[in-house]
């Protein structure tokens, strides 16, 4: 059985009947993990191996889990700092700063591969332009070549340790104020005005990234189609002028931003037109049941080939990690950006 386009959450702590039943369908591909499906690592530990049993190849197993307010697992993980804290570090000294992004990236993506799950939706790649409260201090910076740099580290940290990268959220969604969760952003900038935001993809790219996520957020100058559901967006400038061959994710279909595309069968059809690899359906199942029954039949050989790469490599369980010299020497890195107080630019 090969693996599906559809991205599903399981209901808590241990896989339910309806959860296996689910799991076994061929047009699912991964599973999305919350903060409900975390009671304590040798829980997940075992979450993780009930996901993987459920089929063969194994189901993906993901998690948002960036640092800062977007870390989904806290206890017995290292608290990882939000990105903006790496790029304050940047500032001061560049090579420090690419020095923390690279071990928080490290870290990260060690832990997780602990513990058996095999990606996390990180780096983001937004850039700070200061008025989206969603994104806010999940962003590096305002300087697309400071995102870039430490995005870059970033990916490079989370490879060394197993994982790959995925950038988010293309081409950008640092420079409106709704939230795609709750709305549809409008970014009425035109193409020409959006080259600062895709910086940073064209240096990930050019570095080996595997992994992208489109966003919810409609630029009309560009396209009449929200990013998520753009040929133009995902065929012609991801694929074709940036030269992107990896996965593409669409962001969560149950999101507010995606009602544009209509019903959640609907958004998943347009989504997959578009040339989406990946279709998150998060906390719905009855929508997620409903794209199973009218996407039947509906498959990608080359999309399911993207998905095999995304698989974590085999790493030191969560007993050796925490005896190794580079866990210890990223931990305290960590903790010292965490725990340093912030600079003040008043006069």
């Amino acid at each position: 059985m090969t693996l599906g386009p559809l991205m599903v959450d399981v209901a808590g702590t241990s896989l339910t009947d309806d959860d296996r039943r689910l799991l076994e369908h061929p047009l699912v591909g991964s599973v999305i993990l919350f903060t409900r499906n975390f009671e304590s690592l040798a829980q997940l530990e075992s979450l993780v191996r009930e996901i993987r049993a459920a089929r063969k190849p194994p189901l993906l197993v993901a998690v948002d889990h960036e640092g800062g307010r977007v870390q989904r697992f806290r206890k017995g993980f290292t608290e990882l700092p939000p990105q903006r804290a790496i790029g304050r570090a940047w500032d001061v000294d560049r090579e420090a700063g690419r020095r923390l992004a690279w071990q928080c990236g490290w870290l990260l993506a060690a832990e997780l591969r602990a513990v058996g799950v095999d990606m996390s939706f990180a780096p983001c790649v937004d850039l700070d332009y200061g008025v989206s409260e969603v994104i806010g201090d999940r962003a590096y910076h305002r300087d697309p070549e400071a995102v870039a740099s430490l995005a870059v580290s970033c990916m490079q940290g989370m490879r060394g340790a197993g994982m790959i990268a995925t950038a988010k959220h293309f081409p950008g969604h640092g420079a409106v104020v709704a939230d795609s969760h709750k709305s549809l952003p409008v970014d009425r900038r035109p193409l020409a005005e959006l080259a600062e935001d895709l910086v940073p993809y064209r240096r990930l790219i050019a570095n080996g990234l595997a992994s992208v996520m489109v966003a919810h957020v409609l630029f009309p100058g560009v396209d009449d189609a929200p990013a998520g559901f753009s040929r133009i967006w995902i065929q012609q400038e991801l694929r074709w002028n940036l030269g992107f061959t990896g996965a593409v994710f669409s962001d969560d279909l149950s999101m507010g931003g995606a009602a544009y595309a209509g019903s959640v069968p609907e958004r998943a059809r347009r989504a997959l037109a578009a040339g989406c690899d990946v279709l998150p359906v998060c906390n719905d199942r009855d929508a997620v049941l409903a794209v199973l029954e009218e996407l039947a039949g509906e498959s990608d050989p080359l999309s399911q080939v993207r998905l095999a790469r995304l698989h974590g490599r085999p790493m030191p369980d969560r007993y050796q990690l925490q005896q190794s010299a580079r866990w210890i020497e990223c931990r305290a890195a960590v903790d010292h950006c965490r725990d340093a107080p912030q600079l003040s630019l008043d006069a």
